[in-house]
C-alpha cells in the first residue's frame, strides 16, 4: 500500500477534526479513484471512438472545441506545476498518487474531448459525470486540508484549484452537444441529448414548450429511433421464433437486454429507497443525543449541530438519486413494453397472411383482431409492472433486514404473518386466473358477435332484426361478461385490503411482540424508522396482486399467442411459382394435374377431386357449374388457398383475381385499381375505358380520387354491387399479370355493361386477349367466345373441350344448358354477331347499325391499342411512403368536465361519495394511528421501559388500525362492485343502443375497426381499467393532503416553503397536462388505423395472396404501426419529465421537514418523536406526489375511453323512431300490396344533389315490376327510400294507402322484405341465419328452404337445421348464401317484396326454378319489386320500370316498351342481345 505522511495513517474518520475523514483516507482512496476511474475509461472509450469515421461540423461547433482544449490544456500545465510542488516539497501531500494520476487522467480527457467532439454527436458522459464528482472530492480535502497549517501547502491547494478554474468552463462546454444542426423531427432528439438531458428527461422541454402554448399535433412529434421501428422489431421477433418455439423465450432473446438493465436498476432504486429510513434513525439518534447532552452543561460533549445538517443533506440527495434511477428504470420498461407490443402486433399481422384455411376458418376476424388489441397490450403492461415480480421479493427481504436490526427477532412475527399471507394470495390469484380466463372468452365472444353485425348492419337493418341482435350482444354482456366482472371486482377488492391491511397487521404484531417481549424500551429513533419500513413494504405487497394479475392475464395472452403463432400455415407446396423470362401468346401458364383439393384437413371428401387442367396465354376458359359445385374453389386452388392433397400445380407468371364479392380497400378508387403498382396513366385511361367506368367516376364528388371501402369515408351504396366488380375487374386488368382469375365478375353488372366489359376486357378482341384468363360464369351469352370450357359438378371437372366439341356432343351439359336456357329468353346476347370481321352487322334499323357501327369503331379502336401495346409489360409494384391515413375524431383540449359528470352519473354519485368519504376517514384513521405511536413511544421513553400490550396508546394504536383496513375494504368494494358494475353496464348498453339507432350512412362513412376498437379496447378501459385508476387517484390525493397537513401542524414554517412549492408544482402539472392530454389523444388516434387496417387486411386475404401483395401489406402495416409509435412515445417519457420535477419537489420538502426539525432541535426544545412523525411523512412524499400525479394523468387519459363511448351514446344522429304507437299500423297491414310513390324527392345527406327526383307512379296490388336503369340511375336509391333508409327531401310514400313515414320503422320494414345483391350471414346455427329473431316454426323453415331449392343440401349436412355457419357464411358457396337470403324472405309471407338482382351469383337452373317461384302460386297476390342488371329476369315482368338520372323515364309493359323503337329499355335490351329473342317471341305468342 503506497505510504501515508499524515500523523493520522489510514484510518477512515478524523480523530482531530470534528465531522471529517483523514487526509490520507481522501488523497489515496476518493481522489485517487476518481482519477483512476477517469484514466481507465477514458482510455477504453478512446479505443472505441477511434473506428468511427470523423464528421463535419459547424464553424461555431469548431470553436467550441478548440476552447475546450485550450482551457484543458491550461488545466494539464496547471496540473503539472501542482505535481512539481508536490515533489519538491515532499511533506505537504500526505499521499502521492492524486498528483501523479491527475495530469495523466487529464491529458486522457483532452484526447477524449477532441475525438468525442468529431466523431459522435452527443456530449461524452465520462466527461460530465467526472468533474462534479472530483469537484465534490476536491472540496472535502480542501476543508480537511486547510483546518491545519494553511500556509504550508498553499501552493498546492492554488494549483489544484487553478485545475479546477480551467476545467470548470471545459465543463459547461462540454454539456452542449457537439452536433448543432438544427433538429427538424427526422430523428430522435435523444441521439443528440447529454446524460444530464437524458437522466432529467430535459430532451423533451422543447416539446413541452410548444404543448403550454399551441395544441400538438403529429407532426411536432419526433422520429423514431431505427431500433424501435416495427419492421425491424419484428424481424427480430420473428427470427427468435424460428430457433426457438417458446414465445416467452423468443420475446426475451428479442428485446431482454434493456430490460435486465431495468431490472438492475430497479434493485438499485430499491437498496436507496431502503437507505432512508436508515438514515432517518440516524437523524432521530442524533437528536435523542443532542437532547440528552443539550441540558448537561460541559460535563458531556454532544455531538456537533453540523451532523444534523449533512444527514438532511445525504437524505436529499439519496431522495434525488432515488428519483433518476426510478424514472430511467421506468422508461426502459414502457420502451421494452412497446417494442414487444410493435413485434407482437408485427408477428400477428404477418401469420395472419399465411394461415391456412383450417385456421382462418376457426378463427374469426374479431378474435385475430383481439390478439391484437388485447393480449399484445396485456404483455405490454407485464412490461411494465413485472420486474416488480424480482423487486417485490427484493424488498421484503431488505425491509427484514433492516427491521431486524432495530427490532430484533420481534421482527419475525411480522415475517409469519407475511408467510401465512402467501397461501392466501395464491388462491385469490388461482380464482383471478380462472376468471379473467373465462372473461376473455366472454370478451371474444362479444367483439365477434359486434364484427358481424357491423358486417351485417344492411341486412339487420333492412330486415328490422335490431332488437334480436341488441338481444344477443346484452345477452353476453349482462348475463356473462358484467356476472363475471362482479366476481373479479370482488376478487380484486379482497386483493386491494388484504395488500393494504397486511404490512400494518405485520406492524402491530411485531410491536406487539417487541413490547412484551424486548427489555429495551421502543422509542422514536426504533418505532418511526420501523414504520417508515413498513410503509415501504406496502408498495411492493400493494403492487404484488397487481403485478399477480398482470402475469395471469400475460399467461392467458401468451398461451393464445402461442397457439397462433404456431397454428397451421398454407400448404407451401400447394402450388409451384416458376417466373419464365418472356411467355409468348400459346405458351403453357397454368398446369393442374391429377389435382385433389380440401378446405379442411378433417372433410372427409375432398372438395375437388381429379383435376385436370391446362391454360394456355391467350386462352379464355369458362368454368361452368350448379351452385356449390366448387367454380370458386378451384379458383382458390389455383391461388394456394386450399390444401392440396394431391396431384401438382404448376403456374408460369403471376396472377391477378377478381374475386366474386369484390374486396375494396378504404382509399381512393385510384388506389384500388392501381393496388400498390405505380400509376400509368395512358393505359390507366384505357383500363377504366374498357370497364365502362369513366360515367361512374363522373358521378363521385371527386372522381377516381373519392374515398371508397367496406366501411369507408364514403358512403358505400353510392359504389354499386356492380361498381365493385368493375373496380375489382380493373385491379386485375391494371396488375398486368399472366393469369387472370375472374369469379362471375359479370353477375353484378347490368347486363349491356357486361356486354361492354366482355367484349372490351375478357373477350377475344379485349385488353386481355393476349393474357390466360379464367372466368367463372353462369351466364351462357359468351360461350361461344370461349377456347376452352370446364363444366364441374360436386367438385369433379365433368366435362370440358372447346365450345364446338362441346355442343356436338348430344349428352354434353354444356348443350343442354345452353339449349335448355337458349328458348326462354334467358340468353343475354346470344343474338349478337360475333365481332371478328370488324364489320356492322344491321339487324333491325339503320339506327341500330349506327349503334352497332360505333361499337365495332370503339373496338378497333381498342384492338388497334392492344396491338400497339402487344402483350402489356408487366406492372411494376410502386413503393409509397405515405401510408393511407384516415381521418378519426379527435377533441383536442382538456377533458371536459361534463365527461367526469357524465362517469359519476353513469356510476352513481351517492356511490362514489361514498365511496370518497370512505377514503378520506381512513386517511384520517390512519394519521390517528400514527400520532398513537408518537405518544407511546414518548410515554415509553419516559419510563424507560415498556409497558406491554396493557399501554393505552399501544390500544389506541391497534384500534385505528382495524378501523383503518375496514374503510379500506368499505371503499375498494364501492369503487369496484357499486360505481364501476353500474358505469359498465349503462356505458356500453347506452353505446350500444345508440350505435344501433344510428342510420346505414353512419355505418358506411365510419371505418367499423374504429367502431369495434370502441366495444372492445374502450369498454375494457371502462370495465377493468378506469375504477382501478380512480381509486388510486383518491387514495394518493388524500394521501398527499395528510402529509402537507402533518408537516403544517409539526412545524407551522414549513407552510411558508409549501406556497411556492405548490405554485411550482400546480403550474409544472398545467404545463404537462396540455401536452400529455394531446398525446394521449394522439396516441389513442394513431391505434385505430392499426385494427382497420387488419381487419381490413382479413376481409380480402385471398386477394391480397393472389396478387402476392403480402410484402405490401406488411409495410403499410409497419407505417400504421410506427405512426402509433412515434405518438405512443413521447406519450410515456412526458410522465417521467413531469415525475422527476415533482420528485425534485418532493425532495425539497423532505430537506425543508430535516432542515426545520435540526434548526428546531438547536435552537428550541423539540422531542425526537415529533421529528419522527413529520419526517416519516416526508419520507413518503416523494412517492405520494409521483403516484398522484401519475394516478392524475392516468384517470384523465383513461377518461378519454369514457369520452367516447359518451360521444356514441349521446351524440349520434338516429334514425326515426322504430315504432310510433299512436301510428300503428294493423296487424295484417299490408294487405293488398299497392305501392304509391308521390312528387318523391330524396338525398343520401343534406347538401347532397338529389338522387331521386320527383317520383310520382303508382304501383298495383299483386304486380309485378322490374327496375332497371344505366349505373347511377337511382335503383337501389329507390330500394333504400321504400325501407326509409333514406328520408324524403320532398313528397312521399303509400302503401295500402297508409304513409309510411309517418310509421315506425320496425313496423315498416317488418311489413316488407327484400332479398338483398349481396348475401350477408352471421356465424351461428342455419336455423339463426334463416330466422334470427326466432319467429317462425321449424315447419315454416324447411317449407321456406323446399321453395329456395335447399332443403336436399341442409338435410345432407350434420346437425340440419343446426348445422354451423362459419362467420360470413364463408362455409356455403356464393349462390348459397344467396339462395339463404331468398330462404329468409320466403318466410315473412309478406305482401310487399324487393328482389335485388337476387339470382347474380346462382346457375342457370337454379335461377329459372327461381324465377318460376316468383312467377307461381305462392307469390301470385304478392307485390313484387326486382331491381335487374340482366334484363332477361324482367322480360315478363307486368311493367317495368326504367329511371334515368333519378327520375322516371318510361314506365310501361315491356312488350309496349320493346316495340318503341326510341325507348331506352328497348336500346338497353339491344345492347344485351335480347331484342331479335323478345321480337321473335311477341310474334308466336301475340296474346299474353
Amino acid at each position: 500500500m503506497a505510504s501515508c505522511r499524515d500523523v493520522e495513517g489510514w484510518h477512515i474518520i478524523s480523530q482531530l477534526r470534528e465531522l471529517d475523514f483523514t487526509l490520507c483516507f481522501e488523497e489515496g482512496v476518493i481522489l485517487t479513484s476518481l482519477l483512476a476511474l477517469l484514466l481507465l475509461s477514458a482510455t477504453c472509450r478512446i479505443w472505441a471512438l477511434r473506428y468511427l469515421p470523423s464528421r463535419d461540423i459547424s464553424r461555431k461547433s469548431r470553436w467550441r472545441l478548440w476552447a475546450k482544449l485550450t482551457l484543458l490544456g491550461l488545466a494539464i500545465v496547471a496540473s503539472c506545476f501542482n505535481l512539481f510542488v508536490v515533489l519538491s516539497l515532499k511533506q505537504t501531500a500526505s499521499v502521492v498518487w492524486p498528483h501523479v494520476l491527475e495530469p495523466l487522467a487529464l491529458l486522457a480527457s483532452w484526447i477524449l474531448t477532441r475525438l468525442n467532439h468529431r466523431r459522435t454527436r452527443s456530449s461524452s458522459t465520462i466527461l460530465l459525470l467526472f468533474w462534479p464528482c472530483y469537484t465534490v472530492g476536491l472540496a472535502i480535502w480542501t476543508r480537511s486540508f486547510t483546518q491545519d497549517e494553511i500556509s504550508k501547502g498553499l501552493f498546492v491547494v492554488l494549483s489544484k484549484w487553478a485545475v479546477e478554474l480551467f476545467s470548470f468552463p471545459a465543463y459547461v462546454l462540454e454539456c452542449v452537444s457537439p452536433d448543432d444542426s438544427v433538429n427538424d423531427n427526422t430523428e430522435s432528439p435523444v441521439v443528440t441529448a447529454n446524460v444530464y438531458s437524458i437522466w432529467s428527461f430535459a430532451w423533451l422541454t422543447p416539446l413541452m414548450q410548444k404543448g403550454s402554448k399551441e395544441f400538438i399535433t403529429e407532426n411536432d412529434l419526433p422520429a423514431l429511433l431505427p431500433r424501435d421501428e416495427s419492421e425491424n422489431l419484428g424481424n427480430d421477433l420473428q427470427s427468435a421464433l424460428d430457433k426457438h418455439s417458446s414465445v416467452w423465450l423468443a420475446l426475451f432473446l428479442s428485446y431482454g437486454g434493456p430490460y435486465m438493465g431495468a431490472a438492475f436498476l430497479k434493485l438499485l432504486q430499491d437498496s436507496l429507497a431502503f437507505l432512508q429510513p436508515q438514515l432517518l434513525r440516524w437523524l432521530l439518534a442524533y437528536i435523542s443525543n443532542y437532547q440528552s447532552t443539550k441540558g448537561a452543561a460541559n460535563i458531556l460533549v454532544g455531538p456537533s449541530p453540523l451532523e444534523g445538517y449533512i444527514v438532511a443533506i445525504i437524505m436529499f440527495v439519496t431522495s434525488m438519486a432515488q428519483s433518476v434511477v426510478l424514472h430511467q428504470y421506468f422508461q426502459i420498461c414502457f420502451e421494452t413494453g412497446m417494442r414487444v407490443r410493435a413485434g407482437l402486433v408485427t408477428a400477428i399481422y404477418k401469420k395472419s397472411l399465411v394461415l391456412s384455411s383450417d385456421e382462418r376458418g376457426s378463427r374469426a376476424s374479431g378474435d385475430i383482431v383481439n390478439l391484437m388489441s388485447v393480449d399484445a397490450t396485456r404483455l405490454q403492461d407485464l412490461c411494465t409492472y413485472g420486474l416488480i415480480a424480482i423487486s417485490g421479493p427484493f424488498q421484503v427481504t431488505l425491509a427484514f433486514v433492516s427491521l431486524y436490526n432495530l427490532l430484533g427477532w420481534s421482527a419475525f412475527v411480522g415475517v409469519a404473518i407475511m408467510i401465512f399471507s402467501v397461501p392466501l394470495n395464491t388462491t385469490i390469484a388461482r380464482m383471478l386466473k380462472k376468471m379473467q380466463e373465462q372473461q376473455m372468452k366472454n370478451r371474444d365472444k362479444r367483439t365477434r358477435l359486434m364484427s358481424e353485425l357491423l358486417a351485417n348492419i344492411k341486412s339487420i337493418k333492412l330486415y328490422a332484426w335490431e332488437y334480436a341482435f341488441i338481444r344477443r350482444v346484452l345477452h353476453v354482456r349482462n348475463d356473462l361478461e358484467l356476472k363475471m366482472l362482479k366476481k373479479i371486482g370482488i376478487a380484486t377488492a379482497l386483493n386491494t385490503t388484504l395488500f393494504g391491511g397486511i404490512p400494518l397487521i405485520v406492524a402491530f404484531s411485531s410491536f406487539a411482540t417487541a413490547s412484551v417481549f424486548s427489555s429495551r424500551p421502543l422509542t422514536a429513533d426504533v418505532i418511526f424508522p420501523a414504520i417508515s419500513l413498513f410503509m415501504l413494504l406496502q408498495f411492493p405487497l400493494a403492487m404484488f396482486s397487481q403485478v399477480t394479475s398482470n402475469i395471469i392475464e400475460a399467461l392467458v395472452s401468451v398461451k393464445r399467442l402461442s397457439g397462433f403463432l404456431h397454428a397451421e400455415e398454407l400448404q407451401q407446396n400447394a402450388l409451384v411459382k416458376a417466373q419464365k423470362e418472356s411467355l409468348n401468346v400459346g405458351d403453357e401458364v397454368l398446369s393442374i394435374k391429377g389435382g385433389e383439393f380440401q378446405w379442411n384437413k378433417q372433410d372427409i371428401s375432398a372438395a375437388l377431386e381429379d383435376v385436370n387442367l391446362t391454360v394456355h396465354k391467350g386462352e379464355l376458359v369458362g368454368v361452368l357449374g350448379r351452385v356449390g359445385s366448387g367454380k370458386s374453389s378451384l379458383l382458390s386452388a389455383i391461388i394456394g388457398d386450399m390444401r392440396k392433397t394431391e396431384g401438382e400445380v404448376a403456374l408460369f407468371g403471376n396472377v391477378a383475381y377478381a374475386a366474386q364479392n369484390p374486396w375494396i380497400l378504404s382509399a381512393t378508387v385510384r388506389d384500388n385499381i392501381l393496388f400498390s403498382h405505380e400509376y400509368d396513366e395512358v393505359f390507366y385511361d384505357l383500363v377504366i375505358e374498357a370497364c365502362a367506368l369513366k360515367p361512374d367516376l363522373e358521378l363521385l364528388s371527386q372522381g377516381d380520387l373519392t374515398e371508397v371501402g367496406e366501411k369507408g369515408m364514403q358512403m358505400v351504396s353510392q359504389l354499386s354491387g356492380g361498381q365493385r366488380a368493375r373496380v375489382g375487374l380493373a385491379r386485375a386488368i391494371y396488375a398486368r399479370a399472366d393469369l387472370v382469375l375472374l369469379d362471375d365478375v359479370l353477375a353484378a353488372v347490368d347486363s349491356h355493361v357486361a356486354r361492354h366489359v366482355f367484349d372490351h376486357v375478357i373477350g377475344p378482341q379485349g385488353l386481355l386477349a393476349t393474357k390466360a384468363r379464367i372466368l367463372v360464369t353462369n351466364s351462357i351469352s359468351y360461350l361461344k367466345y370461349f377456347d376452352q370450357l370446364v363444366y364441374l359438378r360436386r367438385g369433379i371437372i365433368l366435362e370440358s373441350g372447346s365450345y364446338n366439341e362441346l355442343m356436338s356432343n348430344s349428352d354434353s351439359e354444356v348443350r343442354k344448358l345452353v339449349h335448355g336456357h337458349a328458348a326462354s329468353g334467358s340468353s343475354s346476347g346470344m343474338a349478337t354477331p360475333g365481332r371478328s370481321s370488324g364489320m356492322a352487322t344491321p339487324t333491325t334499323s339503320d339506327g341500330d347499325g349506327e349503334m352497332q357501327a360505333t361499337l365495332v369503331g370503339e373496338l378497333e379502336s381498342v384492338s388497334e391499342k392492344v396491338s400497339r401495346k402487344g402483350s402489356f409489360k408487366k406492372s411494376r409494384p410502386r413503393c409509397t411512403a405515405q401510408a393511407a391515413r384516415r381521418l378519426f375524431r379527435c377533441e383536442q383540449g382538456r377533458v371536459k368536465m361534463e365527461v367526469y359528470s357524465q362517469y359519476l352519473h353513469a356510476a352513481s354519485r351517492k356511490g362514489f361519495l361514498f365511496f370518497v368519504l370512505a377514503t378520506v376517514l381512513q386517511q384520517a384513521v390512519s394519521v390517528m394511528s400514527t400520532v398513537m405511536l408518537k405518544l407511546w413511544g414518548e410515554h415509553n421513553r419516559e419510563t424507560g421501559a415498556n409497558a406491554g400490550l396493557t399501554d393505552k396508546y399501544f390500544l389506541g394504536y391497534g384500534f385505528f388500525i382495524l378501523v383503518a383496513i375496514s374503510l379500506n375494504a368499505c371503499a375498494a368494494l364501492l369503487i369496484w362492485v357499486f360505481c364501476s358494475l353500474r358505469s359498465s353496464k349503462y356505458l356500453h348498453d347506452s353505446m350500444l343502443h345508440s350505435v344501433m339507432r344510428a342510420p346505414l350512412s353512419f355505418f358506411e362513412t365510419t371505418p367499423s375497426g374504429r367502431i369495434l376498437n370502441l366495444f372492445s379496447r374502450d369498454t375494457y378501459v371502462v370495465d377493468q381499467i378506469l375504477a382501478r385508476v380512480i381509486q388510486n387517484l383518491i387514495r394518493t390525493s388524500t394521501g398527499c393532503a395528510s402529509i402537507i397537513l402533518v408537516i403544517g401542524f409539526s412545524f407551522p414554517p414549513f407552510l411558508i416553503a409549501v406556497v411556492p412549492l405548490a405554485w411550482f408544482y400546480s403550474r409544472i402539472t398545467t404545463y404537462y397536462l396540455a401536452t400529455s392530454r394531446e398525446l394521449k389523444r394522439l396516441d389513442a388516434v394513431s391505434r385505430s388505423p392499426i385494427f382497420a387496417w387488419f381487419s381490413e387486411s382479413l376481409a380480402g386475404l385471398s386477394t391480397i395472396r393472389a396478387y402476392d401483395q403480402q410484402s405490401v401489406f406488411i409495410a403499410n402495416n409497419a407505417r400504421r404501426i410506427d405512426r402509433n409509435q412515434v405518438c405512443y412515445l413521447p406519450s410515456i417519457a412526458v410522465n417521467r419529465w413531469l415525475a422527476i420535477r415533482l420528485e425534485f419537489v418532493g425532495g425539497v420538502i423532505l430537506f425543508v421537514a430535516a432542515v426545520l426539525a435540526v434548526s428546531a432541535v438547536v435552537t428550541s426544545d423539540v422531542d425526537a418523536g415529533l421529528v419522527g412523525l413529520v419526517l416519516s411523512y416526508a419520507l413518503n412524499t416523494t412517492g405520494s406526489l409521483n403516484w398522484f400525479v401519475r394516478s392524475a394523468s392516468e384517470v384523465e387519459q383513461n377518461v378519454v375511453s369514457v369520452e367516447r363511448i359518451v360521444h356514441y351514446a349521446k351524440d349520434l344522429e338516429h334514425e326515426a323512431p322504430y315504432e310510433i304507437p299512436e301510428d300503428k299500423p294493423a296487424s295484417e297491414w299490408p294487405t293488398a300490396g299497392e305501392v304509391e310513390f308521390r312528387e318523391y324527392s330524396a338525398r343520401y345527406r343534406p347538401g347532397l344533389d338529389l338522387v331521386l327526383k320527383d317520383i310520382s307512379m303508382t304501383i298495383k296490388p299483386r304486380e309485378k315490376i322490374g327496375i332497371c336503369g344505366r349505373t347511377g340511375a337511382g335503383k337501389s336509391s329507390l330500394l333504400l327510400a321504400l325501407f326509409r333508409i333514406i328520408e324524403p327531401a320532398s313528397g312521399t310514400i303509400f302503401i295500402d294507402k297508409v304513409d309510411i313515414t309517418k310509421l315506425g320503422l320496425h313496423d315498416l320494414r317488418s311489413a316488407i322484405s327484400i332479398v338483398p345483391q349481396s348475401p350477408d350471414l352471421f356465424e351461428g346455427t342455419l336455423r339463426e341465419n334463416i330466422d334470427p329473431a326466432g319467429e317462425h316454426q321449424d315447419v315454416d323453415i324447411w317449407t321456406a328452404l323446399e321453395h329456395a331449392h335447399l332443403k336436399a343440401y341442409i338435410e345432407s349436412l350434420p346437425g340440419g337445421l343446426d348445422a354451423p355457419v362459419q362467420e360470413a357464411g364463408s362455409s356455403l358457396s356464393a349462390g348459397q348464401r344467396q339462395l339463404l337470403c331468398f330462404a329468409r324472405a320466403l318466410l315473412r309471407k309478406v305482401r310487399a317484396f324487393v328482389l335485388v338482382d337476387s339470382t347474380s351469383a346462382v346457375d342457370l337452373d337454379t335461377d329459372r326454378a327461381i324465377q318460376e317461384i316468383i312467377r307461381g302460386p305462392i307469390f301470385r297476390d304478392v307485390t313484387i319489386l326486382t331491381i335487374a342488371h340482366r334484363l332477361n329476369t324482367i322480360m315478363e315482368s307486368d311493367r317495368v320500370l326504367v329511371l334515368d338520372a333519378g327520375k322516371i323515364a318510361e314506365f310501361d309493359t315491356p312488350k309496349e316498351l320493346l316495340e318503341n323503337k326510341g325507348s331506352m329499355f328497348r336500346s338497353m335490351a339491344m345492347e344485351a342481345g335480347l331484342v331479335q329473342v323478345q321480337l321473335d317471341d311477341a310474334e308466336e305468342n301475340p296474346q299474353v
